[in-house]
């Protein structure tokens, strides 16, 4: 029987009194992952948090942690920092806030690197190691901004590992990974657990739970609805949760606004490029591109990890200039009718600013109904409370689908979502897209999904262009459009 590696005792987390987190008795075994899934917003990441002592200030911790044979007080956040990184890791879910904008990827691994000094051969040495193993071999150099999603994701995987910390808690490490980058993080976790180490993985995806085996919590209104081994729990769920959260993969879909059959193109077109080319550095990310996307159509642009779908998006909106070729936007796209839903949803909100507020900006530039706002509020199961925290106060499921019902209220004609549910449960991804599509579809308005998930991608879009089927040697990303029908 493996040894107990963690134990953590009734976990409360509060705020003003409401109850955010209310866990009975964990326990993290050596050798035996434990993968923590559930409602978005259910307070998987604040159990996570609260573990490490990284809560705000201004939420209430109770509760007892040991670790081995030492006890430590949940509410003393101070008393876990000497072992941050050498016994104790949290590879957190938002890789765009985790690094260090103003350092490249090999100081920032290197860093973790016990008895790291700036002269340290080794550390150096152990930062190409973990970058190398993660395939990231040609990174070290880069800054943050400079990265994919995805390679950003597995950098500060590489940072929070180096160190050599026995328990790993690793929250939604998956998300901005194509199929074979998440392949191979599955792999280095698996590899994780079976040199002894404790591992507790917090994740929407029941492919990784699956993967990984051991034990699985589903957590929904702040507590544990459901627990057991994985393959019993969700090849059998008992809880009502638990069976819909099982059933609700894209492929399964089946809402009023999905399409049979991609339509004939009629609409206006809103955007038009030509001839589009873009490179950083030695690598061509695409070439000769040529796009028209008309009005009520729906594209998904799909391909590995860093090969340049990010910014294919943003030459389209005129965020980034290309290195050759032309964008031209329609009429119908001025004052605010084109809208951009971001990878990281914390990277599009004043972090100092209450939710609120920042939301109240758009009502008034846009001379938005506040009852509109509340419509889409709940359309997308989110309380009105929320808008009187910080961006930092809500999970980033919750950030997420603010950003959805925010780029609603201006009545876009063109939506850019670059995996805009990657931070929601499967349930609260199908709510969500319902809701999200429905007010495309009523207004007639385009789409430009960017997504590693082809279910996903054949759900919502009719039209699938795939840079990575170019990378790998076609002539022309324009050669490799297709219907997803």
């Amino acid at each position: 029987m493996n040894a107990t590696a963690l134990t953590i005792d009734r976990v409360r987390v509060r705020h003003h009194g409401a109850l955010l987190v209310d866990v009975a008795d964990i326990a993290v075994a050596a050798g035996r992952p434990l993968t923590i899934i559930g409602e978005s917003g259910s307070g998987k990441s604040l159990l996570a948090h609260a573990v490490m002592g990284t809560t705000p200030a201004e939420l209430e911790v109770t509760g007892a942690l040991r670790l081995g044979a030492r006890s430590f007080d949940l509410g003393d956040r101070r008393g876990r920092r000497p072992m941050w990184g050498r016994e104790l890791a949290l590879l957190p879910q938002e890789p765009a806030t985790a690094l260090d904008p103003t350092m490249r990827v090999r100081s920032q691994v290197a860093e973790g690197v016990p008895g790291f000094g700036w002269r340290s051969r080794g550390a150096g040495e152990r930062a190409d190691a973990a970058l190398g193993h993660l395939g990231l071999s040609g990174a070290g150099r880069a800054y943050p901004h400079q990265l994919s999603g995805g390679m950003a994701q597995r950098v500060a995987f590489a940072a929070t590992t180096v160190g050599g910390a026995r328990v790993l808690i690793v929250d939604e490490p998956t998300k901005g990974l194509d199929p074979v980058a998440l392949e191979q993080l599955a792999d280095l976790l698996a590899e994780h657990c079976a040199g002894g180490g404790a591992l507790l993985t917090i994740t929407h995806d029941l492919r990784l739970a699956r993967r990984l085996g051991g034990d699985v919590l589903v957590m929904r209104d702040a507590s544990v609805v459901e627990r057991g081994a994985v393959a019993d729990v969700l090849n059998a769920p008992a809880h009502d949760y638990t069976r819909r959260l099982v059933g609700a993969e894209p492929s399964r879909w089946q809402l009023p606004w999905m399409r049979v059959s991609a339509p004939e193109p009629e609409g206006r077109p809103l955007v038009t490029a030509a001839g589009l080319s873009k490179a950083y550095g030695d690598q061509a990310l695409f070439e000769d591109l040529s796009l028209t996307i008309r009005a009520g159509e729906r594209w998904a642009v799909s391909g590995p990890s860093g090969v340049g779908k990010t910014t294919l998006g943003n030459v389209l909106l005129g965020l980034v200039r290309p290195d050759g070729g032309v964008v031209e936007h329609a009429p119908a796209l001025r004052h605010g009718r084109i809208q951009k839903l971001y990878q990281d949803p914390a990277a599009s909100f004043p972090p100092r600013v209450r939710l609120g507020v920042a939301v109240a900006d758009v009502l008034a530039r846009h001379q938005v109904p506040a009852e509109r706002l509340r419509s889409l509020l709940a359309a997308v199961g989110l309380p009105e409370g929320l808008l009187e925290r910080l961006p930092s106060q809500v999970s980033g499921g919750e950030l997420q689908r603010l950003a959805i019902v925010r780029a609603m209220l201006p009545a876009p004609a063109l939506v850019v979502a670059d995996e805009a549910t990657s931070r929601l449960d499967l349930v609260t991804q199908e709510t969500t897209t319902d809701c999200l599509m429905t007010e495309l579809a009523d207004r007639d308005c385009a789409l430009l999904w960017v997504t590693h998930d082809r279910d996903l991608a054949g759900a919502v879009a009719d039209q699938l262009l795939d840079l990575g089927a170019w990378a790998q040697g076609r002539s022309s990303p324009t050669a490799c459009c297709s219907s997803t029908k």
